[in-house]
């Protein structure tokens, strides 16, 4: 249980297994369940394109108290797979998104930033954490520079 008072779901921690030891994911997106007292599963893939990650993150919504719908902050987690610098070869790492748009509403953004850690600690196995706000930051490119440099 996070601050917050969310519980993780097992099945958060399940598929984040299969996604760890199986290699048939790619990747995984979380999100709060409606009475936002738990983080459940959202979405699972294996597609290796990230910019249907990308767009599933851009195109996340939620609705506010009072009913009113807008951008909808998601923890994810992706197998990010890059080749290294030096010619050398690819690397994997599972990487932890915390995508909390600028333009998400109050409450949601203060509910996903308190019960973020009690996901984290549930999820056994994440190399790097990304933090999002801006869809800028969540380009490949930008996500690479932090994934091979060992994230922030």
């Amino acid at each position: 249980m996070s601050h917050s008072g969310v519980s993780i779901t097992p099945q958060c921690v399940e598929l984040f297994n299969e996604l760890k030891l199986g290699r048939e994911l790619r990747y995984i997106i979380y999100k709060l369940s409606d009475d936002n007292k738990q983080v459940v599963v959202e979405e699972t893939s294996g597609d290796k394109d990230w910019e249907v990650f990308r767009k599933a993150l851009l195109n996340a919504k939620c609705v506010d108290k009072r009913g009113k719908e807008g951008a909808g902050p998601r923890y994810a987690v992706y197998d990010f797979e890059y080749e290294l610098a030096s010619g050398e070869g690819q690397r994997n790492k599972i990487t932890f998104l915390a995508w909390s748009p600028d333009d998400a509403g109050v409450q949601p953004k203060m509910i996903y930033a308190a019960s973020k850690e009690a996901l984290k600690r549930a999820l056994n196995g994440i190399a790097i954490e990304v933090q999002a706000n801006d869809e800028d930051e969540i380009e490949y490119d930008e996500v690479k520079k932090q994934v091979s440099k060992g994230g922030r």
